[in-house]
């Protein structure tokens, strides 16, 4: 890793986790293959911002510490990079696995549960396809429609005053950290 740390990817652990290479490794991964609108592709770290806002909505009486479970949600990808879920299922369960050892690792390195509870990680998934909803319409090229059959149509009160804006990855790195920064002290 740029830190210095040595991460084992089979068999991580919570002490060579540092929130700078998951922040630096996030905002050059590109979500939806880098085939978005925009001078800079929409990275991980961007929608994974994205992503805790919209939880936060979802939830807004959630402790800090769900929400940081959101930021973090996608996290193990700062090393293994975005896929989409049918090449997941085609790479089959062992990729499943590695992601949640990680993830685990990262969870209990920042003071979370190594699992997050079942009825947090549906909250986080629902803002997650929102997230995902907004993408498809806003910067992928899909029509309202297309994105509703693929992740269902968001109320539209919780997408108030929400719109994706592409930054470039240092700027996205910097807000990334700030804001796993700030809710580690709300922690």
């Amino acid at each position: 890793m740029l830190s210095g740390r040595r991460l084992d990817l089979l068999d991580p652990t919570p002490v060579d986790i540092e929130i700078e290479d998951i922040a630096h490794g996030l905002a050059f991964v590109a979500r939806w293959n880098g085939q978005t609108k925009g001078d800079f592709a929409y990275s991980v770290a961007e929608h994974s911002l994205l992503v805790e806002e919209l939880y936060g909505r979802i939830a807004p009486k959630s402790p800090a510490k769900w929400r940081l479970a959101a930021l973090l949600h996608d996290a193990p990808e700062y090393v293994i990079g975005d896929m989409i879920s049918p090449v997941k299922s085609a790479v089959g369960p062992d990729y499943g696995a590695l992601d949640d050892r990680l993830a685990a690792a990262i969870h209990i390195r920042f003071g979370l549960p190594a699992a997050v509870p079942k009825t947090i990680k549906r909250q986080i998934k629902k803002a997650d396809k929102i997230s995902a909803w907004m993408e498809a319409t806003q910067i992928a090229g899909f029509s309202e429609s297309e994105a509703t059959k693929f992740f269902g149509r968001p109320d539209k009160a919780i997408l108030e005053g929400l719109q994706i804006r592409l930054r470039p990855p240092v700027e996205v790195r910097q807000a990334y950290t700030a804001r796993h920064q700030g809710l580690l002290g709300l922690c």
